[in-house]
């Protein structure tokens, strides 16, 4: 293949690793090229914060394991390619200087063996950082089971590292991704965790120590491959925040490319909604202080598909409402429906110089049409009916869509 076919292949396959954004990280130039900012480093975001400017490809295609949900599983018939590291560097730095990227998102499939796989992303990024002498953020991929010290080496030369561990549990693994158990997805987690927090010790005592995985670790799960609730998928990313420090949990709906016995058949389409209450319940857990079994619990192991996961701990739990805007604490305020964490911190620092009346808060960024059921303003509600779980729920049922009516 030539290069430019080669790219086409590793590129498309690198498609469905959603865990690519680029933030967190300041990496001054110190007279190579480029750059990398705390705020991101390229030009456009998607929707849900992905950096869109970043190379992502994959070193290779080429793959010893046989992981049920993936397209480069091994027993696949598909197009097979890879790079060297020197190919990927030169092409990395030929569209940084086209201005068609700003940073480099590389992963790959397993060739060979793990050590052999881990060494060759070593090269890439020590030919980018020590040969071109760049500095623009790089997010690259371990490979479970690779040797710590090769793990720790490129950690020394990336901003982020992700290792995906696909599935929420073991028996999901075992099932998929028989090659896979969580115990080796973990080991390597542990250890970038444990470089991190001793890098940042050692930070504070000499200045010229170099930063490990400044920009952090985070991973990915594959949303309906397999059978697991959202309860198992929530529980364990907030094991996965607590034990390992984690950035980000990203979730990626599965895409049917595979068929299987333990597999969607491949006419059922991606559960972006399902993704989509999942981003939102991630966001509880980091922002919100809200713990796994307040966003769904045994009785109820799903997310609700009609309110987000905040709307819908509210209503199972109105005895708690109507909070009173002028008393509630702030924990209390990020509890309700329609207050995020900016508009708490401003109704907080508004409150130390007066009263805040119903009108101050569409100014603080309090989404009323929401808030109105959950709260009173200096000892009036503005709800219009009854704080009762089954009204309010009414109330903010989203609208059937209408639907043309076929006269033939």
């Amino acid at each position: 293949m030539s290069t430019l076919e080669r790219l086409a292949v590793l590129a498309d396959g690198a498609k469905y690793d959603v865990s690519c954004a680029s933030s967190g990280v300041n990496k001054q130039n110190k007279g190579g090229i480029g750059n990398s900012k705390s705020f991101g480093i390229c030009h456009t975001w998607s929707a849900d914060g992905r950096c869109v400017s970043l190379l992502k490809l994959l070193l290779t295609n080429y793959c010893i394991y046989n992981c049920h949900y993936c397209i480069n599983r091994n027993q696949n018939d598909i197009p097979r390619a890879s790079f060297t590291p020197r190919e990927v560097a030169d092409l990395t730095i030929q569209f940084y200087r086209r201005n068609y990227i700003e940073g480099l998102f590389l992963s790959s499939g397993i060739e060979r063996s793990p050590n052999h796989t881990m060494e060759r992303i070593y090269q890439v990024l020590d030919i980018l950082r020590h040969e071109y002498h760049f500095y623009g953020y790089i997010h690259v991929k371990v490979i479970p089971g690779a040797d710590p010290a090769l793990v720790n080496k490129t950690g020394l030369l990336a901003d982020r590292m992700s290792i995906n561990i696909e599935q929420p549990t073991e028996q999901s693994l075992k099932l998929l991704a028989p090659q896979k158990t969580l115990p080796v997805l973990f080991a390597p987690m542990n250890q970038i965790n444990n470089q991190m927090t001793q890098n940042a010790s050692e930070r504070k005592i000499f200045r010229h120590v170099q930063k490990f995985v400044p920009a952090g670790q985070s991973t990915q799960m594959i949303v309906g491959a397999s059978k697991d609730s959202d309860l198992s998928i929530i529980k364990a990313t907030e094991t996965l925040y607590n034990r390992f420090q984690l950035k980000r949990v990203y979730y990626s709906a599965y895409v049917p490319v595979n068929e299987g016995p333990n597999l969607p058949a491949l006419s059922t389409s991606p559960p972006l909604l399902r993704e989509h209450r999942l981003y939102q319940a991630d966001w509880l857990l980091r922002f919100y202080s809200f713990k796994a079994d307040e966003i769904v619990n045994e009785q109820s192991p799903f997310l609700d598909t009609d309110f987000d996961p905040k709307i819908s701990w509210a209503l199972r739990n109105m005895q708690l409402f109507p909070l009173e805007i002028n008393q509630a604490s702030y924990e209390e305020l990020l509890r309700i429906p329609g207050v995020g964490v900016t508009s708490a911190q401003r109704i907080i620092l508004q409150r130390r110089l007066g009263n805040i009346s119903y009108n101050h808060l569409k100014k603080m960024g309090v989404v009323l049409k929401r808030a109105k059921y959950f709260i009173t303003c200096q000892g009036c509600y503005y709800g219009g009916i009854p704080a009762e779980s089954a009204l309010v729920r009414q109330a903010l049922a989203p609208v059937a869509k209408p639907v043309q009516l076929c006269l033939f």
